[in-house]
């Protein structure tokens, strides 16, 4: 799964995003693909604690981490070339400040991922018991429709470039069947198809400064 989102990630930079912050980033499933293919990464996290995985990194210099408000960045405006924010969005219950903030400090583009409506999500409140059975520690989450993500991001100066969408089938049965060949074989009919590119989730978009 992180791959698949690696690669949407990739599908989407350009030769402008050199400098990077990451809100929200200490899982490092972004900050660290980034830092590989020599981008300059920032990740800004609510504690010392999201600093964990991304340890060897920062010791090394590869990646820069602080400690912050999400949705009150200690940044000035325009300071990074893109912005990114990934398994954030669906949890953050102030998401507008949230995009205001991930634009203001943006000079050219910002990245985010989120469930959107119109996929398998839409069963949601029918199959979050036996999600929350497989899963564990599954937490309630909004999900979007691009369109008014659309609308928000536009009140700061951003339209929508590009987006990836990445799953047909629920996430939660991908991690059930722990098993690469087999999400792969269950995925690529529905890529073929067209399928994905309709209903596909979690989304990964970009929103490119006009």
């Amino acid at each position: 799964m992180l791959q698949v989102q690696e690669q949407a990630l990739f599908k989407l930079l350009d030769t402008e995003c050199a400098t990077v912050l990451d809100v929200g980033g200490g899982h490092g499933q972004v900050a660290i693909p980034l830092a590989q293919h020599e981008r300059s990464v920032t990740v800004i996290g609510s504690s010392h604690l999201c600093a964990q995985r991304l340890a060897p990194f920062i010791e090394s210099g590869t990646i820069s981490f602080k400690v912050g408000n999400l949705i009150e960045l200690p940044y000035h405006d325009t300071s990074f070339a893109l912005a990114t924010s990934f398994r954030l969005m669906s949890h953050c219950t102030q998401w507008r400040t949230l995009v205001a903030e991930l634009c203001r400090v943006s000079e050219h583009a910002v990245i985010i991922d989120y469930p959107v409506w119109l996929s398998v999500n839409i069963l949601t409140p029918l199959l979050f018991f036996a999600k929350r059975k497989i899963e564990g520690n599954t937490r309630t989450y909004r999900m979007f429709s691009t369109w008014e993500l659309q609308r928000e991001f536009k009140k700061h100066g951003f339209r929508l470039e590009r987006s990836e969408k990445q799953f047909v089938w629920p996430m939660a049965l991908h991690r059930f069947m722990k098993s690469i060949p087999l999400s792969k074989n269950l995925e690529a009919p529905m890529r073929w198809l067209g399928i994905t590119r309709l209903f596909g989730s979690p989304v990964v978009a970009k929103f490119v400064r006009e």
